[in-house]
């Protein structure tokens, strides 16, 4: 066998899990067709975050985000890592109603959380519309520079060899083995193969419930102290799950070099890269609705990425299928993926190498790949 794991994928959730592995003693292979960090870690933002649309992810996004506090002191000025909070921001009264139940349910689990009211609000971020009623603000967010992130996570150990333009064309697994064939031909064996490829995942298993979710970013040049944390729109939730269509929803970032990141736009029914002016316009109107001086920045670029979306918003974290469990998927995390990698690294790993749950989860079984079959809903 050429290891203990084959990773395929060298994104931030292939690298998360590399370096747990490692972590743990195995020798590990990673293999990643294009260059590391590339495809969803280098077009997203890079926020961590902790979010609460379902109990399953609550708990993911919490103990995941708790992990990246821990990893902060041991990364590089390039990896960008600071710990900016976010600021949740109300524009009316029901929106301040949806921050408070937000508010109650973090202080239910010991994350730390405030509400703004309208002199609040302005005095942490001057920028934001007057008119906005107020927000709610979450102390330990943070962002990162996640392409930068993805590479020191594989530099973490001798016992990871990562091999970059190496794309693998199948995979395989039995009880005792699982293999990975390459473009080339080559195959490789090891104990456990774990897929970790984002939206190519279902190039390599069948079936897999996966489809891509084209967003849009923007960022300006350098303009310290625009605004000083992660400001989101509550309606961002909303926007975020959208079935179909093209939804934008106002998403801003300070990045540590004075420049202001500017998000978001979700797409389906698309796999074209292009910058589409349409939904880009719209993204930038909907900004100027929450920054009103935002216009009189100048961008110096902006590009598009795919996230990897699940029918249910959950990712793909476990035994790809059954019998046996040496063929593993981490992926599906959408727009999550940077903020959960740490903590879905753990969930496999435990389940890999034996040993208790990482942290605890309403469901076990909530991320399982097996909740969309057929056999696993019947039996």
């Amino acid at each position: 066998m050429t290891a203990d794991v084959i990773v395929v994928g060298g994104g931030i959730v292939g690298a998360a899990c590399a370096a747990e592995f490692a972590a743990r003693g195995a020798t590990v292979e990673v293999l990643e067709a294009r260059g590391i960090g590339g495809g969803a870690t280098a077009a997203g933002m890079g926020h961590i975050v902790v979010m609460n649309d379902s109990p399953a992810e609550f708990a993911l996004a919490r103990a995941s985000r708790e992990l990246w506090l821990a990893l902060g002191p041991q990364l590089r000025k390039r990896d960008a890592f600071t710990r900016c909070g976010t600021v949740w921001i109300a524009e009316d009264e029901d929106e301040l109603d949806a921050a408070r139940s937000m508010r109650d349910a973090f202080a239910s689990a010991g994350v730390r959380a405030h509400m703004l009211d309208l002199a609040a609000l302005r005095e942490a971020e001057p920028a934001v519309s007057h008119a906005m009623q107020g927000g709610l603000l979450i102390d330990d967010d943070a962002i990162v520079y996640a392409p930068a992130a993805a590479h020191w996570l594989l530099t973490y150990s001798t016992r990871i060899r990562l091999s970059t333009g190496c794309a693998v064309s199948a995979v395989d697994a039995d009880d005792t083995h699982a293999s990975v064939t390459l473009a080339n031909g080559d195959r490789r064996t090891a104990a456990h193969v774990v897929v970790a490829n984002g939206l190519a995942v279902s190039s390599l298993i069948a079936g897999v419930p996966i489809e891509a979710k084209k967003g849009h970013l923007l960022i300006t040049d350098r303009y310290p102290g625009t605004i000083r944390h992660q400001v989101l729109e509550l309606g961002y939730i909303k926007s975020a799950h959208h079935a179909r269509g093209t939804s934008v929803a106002f998403n801003a970032q300070p990045r540590p070099t004075g420049q202001v990141l500017i998000g978001s736009s979700r797409q389906f029914g698309t796999l074209d890269p292009a910058v589409e002016i349409d939904v880009l316009g719209a993204m930038l109107a909907r900004a100027t609705r929450y920054l009103p001086d935002i216009g009189a920045l100048d961008a110096i670029r902006a590009w598009t990425g795919f996230r990897a979306a699940t029918p249910d918003g959950l990712p793909l974290i476990g035994p790809a299928r059954f019998p046996g469990d040496r063929l593993w998927l981490a992926a599906g995390h959408e727009g999550l993926g940077v903020t959960t990698s740490l903590g879905t690294a753990k969930l496999i790993a435990a389940r890999m190498f034996g040993g208790p749950m990482p942290f605890d989860m309403p469901d076990p079984n909530a991320f399982s790949p097996q909740r969309f079959s057929t056999e696993h809903a019947d039996g």
